[in-house]
């Protein structure tokens, strides 16, 4: 398959053209990659079980991992749910449009291929204006996870996703880097507490702060079992990852430090190439040729920006371990924690 590349630019005119020949394709039933305001998004009809099914093959993904239905205004849930809770609306008005995904039960308009089996089906209003642009144009809603082969580091950059998908999929739109760099917040809206599936831009303080009591799901922490159908995308199977083996070092800055050099020193023994991941605070602190600074400790929004790329940008560097050090798990830093250790197969060493 030849995919179609198209850049958007300040040409407004030449940017509906753009839009128009992406949503003639997904109304057709092909699949679009698209960006949105977290990552860029790999779209297909999420009324066509078809679509559906290409999107799982052109990634790779296992069929029970659910996609996010992606809607161009509020209403648009209703469309796909006749039991949206009253707390989506107070949800909605507070982060919608934006980095916010609600699971709620799905009424028979969504096909179960979507949903990846379950009577439940995730929706989300993005912010990004030519991702908004795409759902109305296409006359209907978008189903999208991210824009990647399966289980490696979502895309932030269209060249990541030319790097995984070209040739497997019909067109990629282009609109340079990604904003925020992690995917959405999932809360599950079916039980009478909020749930937080998965953690993301929109943080468990935030949503506390908007609807009062809300947990989080212990998956988070545990993974989900075998033969359990995961509720949200990203719960159950390996993502994020480079293809090197990748190591969280936890503790003190110093101790932090020369545990990694330590570890360094025995992968170069092995003859092994050693990437390190570092705060902007201690880049300087360790002397390597294969070492990324992800920001400041100080900006977690610079270092999720940046987390998926330096994941990357160790795999065309031929990295065959990776060292990183840990972050702290206030706020959005939940989120970057939660990708790093999903990347790491939650490999820590505690010093």
């Amino acid at each position: 398959m030849e995919t179609i590349i198209k850049k958007i630019t300040d040409n407004e005119i030449e940017n509906d053209k753009i839009i128009k020949t992406a949503a003639e394709i997904i109304s057709r039933g092909g699949l679009v990659a698209f960006p949105t305001e977290t990552v860029y998004g790999l779209g297909g009809d999420s009324f066509d079980p078809a679509a559906a099914e290409k999107i799982y093959a052109a990634k790779g993904r296992p069929s029970d991992n659910p996609l996010i239905v992606h809607i161009s205004e509020f209403d648009d849930i209703y469309k796909l749910s006749d039991e949206v809770p009253e707390i989506a609306k107070v949800l909605a008005d507070k982060f919608w449009p934006g980095p916010l995904t609600m699971i709620v039960k799905k009424n028979k308009s969504v096909p179960v291929t979507v949903t990846g089996g379950l009577d439940t089906v995730a929706v989300r209003l993005p912010s990004h204006k030519v991702a908004r642009k795409l759902i109305k144009e296409s006359g209907t809603f978008i189903a999208a996870p991210s824009a990647n082969i399966s289980g490696r580091p979502s895309p932030t950059t269209a060249k990541h996703v030319i790097d995984d998908l070209n040739g497997r999929i019909d067109m990629i739109i282009d609109d340079g880097s990604i904003e925020i760099g992690l995917e959405s917040t999932i809360v599950d809206l079916t039980e009478d507490v909020p749930v937080i599936l998965r953690p993301g831009y929109v943080t468990f303080e935030m949503l506390e702060e908007t609807v009062g009591k809300v947990r989080l799901d212990k998956a988070l922490m545990t993974g989900v079992k075998e033969n359990v159908k995961p509720k949200a995308p990203g719960m159950k199977y390996r993502h994020y990852a480079p293809k090197a083996e990748l190591t969280i070092i936890e503790g003190s800055p110093e101790k932090t430090v020369a545990r990694i050099e330590e570890l360094v020193k025995e992968a170069e023994r092995k003859g092994q190439k050693a990437g390190i991941m570092l705060s902007e605070e201690n880049f300087d602190k360790i002397c390597s040729d294969y070492k990324l600074c992800l920001g400041s400790s100080s900006d977690e929004n610079e270092i999720a920006r940046n987390l998926f790329a330096c994941l990357r940008k160790f795999d065309d560097m031929d990295i065959d371990v990776i060292f990183s050090e840990g972050f702290s798990e206030e706020g959005i830093g939940q989120a970057i924690m939660n990708r790093l250790l999903k990347a790491a197969g939650h490999k820590i060493i505690e010093v």
